[in-house]
């Protein structure tokens, strides 16, 4: 195989594994009935006039299935934190405690249950999408090899890198369709 073909299958192969990574942990964050701390991985605090991590200026557990609690290390941070969560807009109100903040979660409706398998399957379709956009843009770079004048790859083994290409891509949009279906029914079960 040319070895510009096997650089370019390379390269789709990471950014296609980058895409699947990217919606497995938005999939992590969607709320199933369970308390996870991944549920506030992405919320960020202004302490000290930087923002950060919640994770990074607190400890973030889950004490049973239906709460989560955020104990930060420093306590003057209470106020900052609980102003982080509520304009995340995540769905659930923090409650602030002597040194922590409790949230309990309330049980999904089977609305709402519905709601959330909606938008993991957009997550999803936005995710083949972006496996799709790969896959054409390394195939236009793959016809391209054969204009290269040091080694210019031959029609077969372009043929070949198109083929190697698809069943890439068909390999991971089968992955997205198994992780999609794996939280749906995680998310419709009561």
């Amino acid at each position: 195989m040319n070895a510009q073909i096997k650089t370019l299958m390379d390269e789709a192969s990471a950014s296609m594994n980058a895409a699947v990574d990217f919606l497995e942990n938005g999939l992590k964050s969607m709320r199933a009935g369970k308390a996870s701390p991944q549920m506030l991985a992405g919320v960020k605090v202004d302490s000290y006039g930087t923002l950060m991590p919640l994770d990074q200026i607190g400890n973030v557990s889950t004490p049973s299935a239906n709460q989560i609690v955020v104990q930060p290390w420093d306590k003057s941070t209470i106020p900052a934190i609980n102003k982080a969560i509520l304009a995340a807009n995540l769905g659930f109100t923090p409650k602030v405690e002597a040194d922590l903040l409790r949230i309990t979660l309330p049980p999904l409706t089977e609305d709402r249950r519905k709601e959330l398998v909606k938008s993991v399957k957009q997550e999803g379709e936005a995710a083949k999408v972006s496996v799709r956009n790969i896959r054409r843009n390394i195939l236009d770079k793959v016809k391209k090899t054969k204009d290269n004048k040091e080694n210019p790859a031959t029609e077969d083994e372009i043929k070949q890198a198109e083929k190697d290409i698809q069943d890439l891509t068909d390999k991971f949009i089968k992955k997205i369709d198994e992780m999609l279906s794996v939280k749906e029914r995680e998310l419709m079960t009561v």
